[in-house]
């Protein structure tokens, strides 16, 4: 599993699909399209697009939450909130072991959770505050992911873990120290002056 997660966002700048081509060209093996406000209509016609161009630069495709669209689009799978389905629910829907299933953690408790229900890999976060995502749970910084990882260790639970919200190029590296699997990024990517730069950067690190 890649260590470097993209997540779709727009800026006055560059839409939805802009910001993905740029983190692909800039070597981004992972995208999750998300489009929080989008109708199902407007996400397929995006959604179409980009798992053309991931399958062109042999990147994973995801979706953020529309567990319902992953096989109209062809998905490698599909991320889920802590508001959305729950993982064994959507596993059962997919009737496939076969499609990534990841879950969103602010706790330990909703790591176990997701472990249980049988989560491939676990979006963690926030690391600090961002814009790019509304009705924020509180910031986990350093510390909060140090003491995450050393309880997923005493439980023996080995579920890829992946740090996100508001993460900076200067972020990763003591990220990735402490035991994080990987991050995922939007903003930080798509908010630069180059973001094909930013992203090769970025995956130099991992």
């Amino acid at each position: 599993m890649t260590s470097i997660q993209y997540i779709t966002h727009e800026n006055q700048r560059l839409s939805y699909l802009d910001g993905a081509i740029l983190a692909l060209m800039g070597g981004c093996k992972w995208v999750q399209l998300r489009m929080k406000e989008a109708s199902d209509e407007e996400f397929l016609v995006v959604g179409s697009q980009l798992r053309e161009l991931c399958k062109t630069y042999s990147a994973t495709f995801i979706l953020d939450d529309r567990v319902h669209l992953v096989k109209p689009l062809g998905a490698d799978g599909v991320h889920l909130g802590k508001n959305d389905m729950p993982i064994d629910e959507a596993r059962r829907c997919l009737q496939s072991d076969k499609v990534i299933i990841g879950g969103t953690a602010n706790t330990f408790d909703d790591i176990k959770r997701l472990h249980k229900q049988g989560a491939n890999y676990i979006g963690c976060g926030p690391f600090r505050y961002t814009e790019t995502k509304k009705k924020l749970a509180p910031t986990l910084g350093f510390q909060g992911y140090k003491s995450l990882v050393e309880k997923m260790k005493s439980e023996g639970i080995t579920l890829p873990i992946f740090a996100i919200g508001g993460i900076l190029y200067d972020d990763v590296k003591a990220l990735l120290s402490i035991g994080i699997d990987g991050i995922a990024i939007s903003g930080g990517v798509l908010n630069a002056d180059n973001p094909i730069e930013k992203m090769k950067l970025l995956m130099k690190l991992t």
